[in-house]
């Protein structure tokens, strides 16, 4: 995964963009999915997202987005080649998909 920070260092609104190219696809470890206190939104710009939300297996297509209670163990990845995201995260999200 590739991240590159779109917003300014200001923190006024205490939010982070970041547009992220993803390559590898999701893992299904159940360790692997990670939860947090916040909420996740992205969009995809290009490519299919596979996004696993405990159990459940939601497929977000160029040109869709999703937003999650990060509570629910969750984990992304590409399906069938690369995908570019925007991503908006609060503070905890940022510590834990940007900073990671």
């Amino acid at each position: 995964m590739t991240t590159w920070v779109l917003s300014g260092d200001d923190g006024r609104n205490g939010l982070t963009v970041a547009r992220i190219r993803v390559v590898r696809p999701a893992s299904r470890r159940p360790e692997d999915q990670r939860v947090h206190p916040g909420r996740d939104w992205f969009t995809v710009l290009s490519g299919t997202i596979e996004l696993l939300l405990g159990e459940r297996e939601v497929l977000v297509h160029e040109g869709e987005a999703a937003s999650f209670s990060t509570m629910t163990p969750h984990a992304f990845g590409a399906r069938g080649g690369p995908a570019e995201v925007i991503a908006v995260f609060d503070p905890d999200g940022e510590r834990n998909h940007v900073d990671a």
